[in-house]
């Protein structure tokens, strides 16, 4: 088992952290694709509820702004039945002078169950998951520009969900490669499930050195990147996180990266369009094609809740099992039994 499953598997191969699907074998994604699935519809009933995690809290840990990503992890607990806190960090004591351990103890102190962690340094969930919370299910809502774990996964849901299968598909992810947390983990999942034609399009100044290694193809062209694909990814330019020597101007990128109808004319007739969002129209990608009838990014939004109440149930759950199995251990039985 590799460190990073090691990290976020039980013994037994529960999930008990989520942080990255770098790692995690074909079978996990999948049972987390099957049981996102399965949470699909309580969004259609007229009681979105199931008693998953009654009785359990789980504490919003967002250390930047992100209103999509923080919104729908709350819905996703609530509609498990959890005890929901969501912490203003602006606000919190960690602006006060406290530190980040202090605040995670405390907070661990209250009995919590689950973090989820949006964080802008790189690793900032690993670090909690192993070094000081442990016992506490950690899900990565985003570091860095490392990882995003949860909305690679339920780009991974609307794909199956449309195509059905993942091993025949042309996947092309366009964009701002380089500070995108969430296009490594998508290269990650897709490799894992089975993709073996994934596709970056860009220019080179938003191209992370050495990507070739992680088996993909690199395209400087947009027409050619995406030729014949299944699947289009149009990826948010992270402007906080560049300088204008990345880009000439937000017209230009547009005239040679823009996903317009008749650039998405070059893809398969099927071919489907997603977007992590917020959009940038106009930039990234023209209004005639993000509400037009290949787009799924409206789709995505409503995924995004079921594959996070499918990787919350399933990390609490191999979480306690991880509890239980420490609480019967020699040692700790002898403890019990000492006056």
């Amino acid at each position: 088992m590799s460190n990073l499953a090691d990290l976020q598997l039980t013994k037994s191969g529960e999930l008990r952290h989520f942080l990255t699907p770098e790692g995690l074998d074909r079978l996990m994604l999948e049972r987390i694709l099957d049981t996102a699935d399965s949470f699909v519809v309580v969004g259609n009933q007229e009681v979105k509820k199931v008693p998953l995690l009654r009785g359990r809290t789980v504490v919003n840990l967002f250390f930047e702004n992100s209103t999509r990503t923080r919104s729908t992890f709350e819905l996703a607990a609530k509609r498990l039945s959890a005890d929901v806190l969501t912490l203003d960090i602006k606000t919190s004591a960690t602006s006060k002078g406290e530190s980040l351990l202090d605040t995670l103890q405390n907070l661990r102190a209250m009995h919590s169950d689950m973090f989820v962690v949006r964080h802008g340094d790189s690793g900032a969930a690993h670090f909690i998951a192993s070094q000081v919370t442990p016992d506490v299910a950690i899900i990565n809502a985003g570091d860095g520009r490392h990882a995003h774990p949860t909305q690679a996964m339920l780009d991974m849901l609307t794909i199956r969900r449309n195509k059905g299968y993942f091993e025949s598909l042309s996947v092309a992810i366009v964009g701002d490669i380089l500070h995108s947390r969430v296009a490594r983990d998508q290269i990650h999942a897709l490799k894992t499930l089975g993709c073996s034609d994934i596709r970056l399009v860009g220019p080179n100044t938003l191209m992370p050195q050495a990507i070739d290694s992680m088996g993909v193809t690199t395209h400087n062209n947009m027409d050619s990147g995406i030729d014949g694909v299944d699947v289009v990814i149009m990826l948010r330019l992270q402007t906080e996180r560049m300088d204008s020597a990345f880009l000439p101007s937000a017209g230009e990128y547009f005239r040679l990266y823009g996903l317009t109808t008749e650039r998405l004319a070059q893809a398969k007739p099927d071919a489907i369009v997603m977007h992590p969002g917020p959009i940038n129209r106009g930039i990234e990608i023209e209004s005639a094609v993000a509400d037009g009838p290949q787009s799924m990014i409206l789709n995505q939004v409503g995924y995004g809740i079921a594959l996070r109440m499918a990787v919350m149930s399933m990390a609490m759950s191999g979480q306690m099992q991880q509890r239980q199995a420490q609480a019967n251990t020699p040692s700790s039985l002898t403890g019990k039994l000492r006056p």
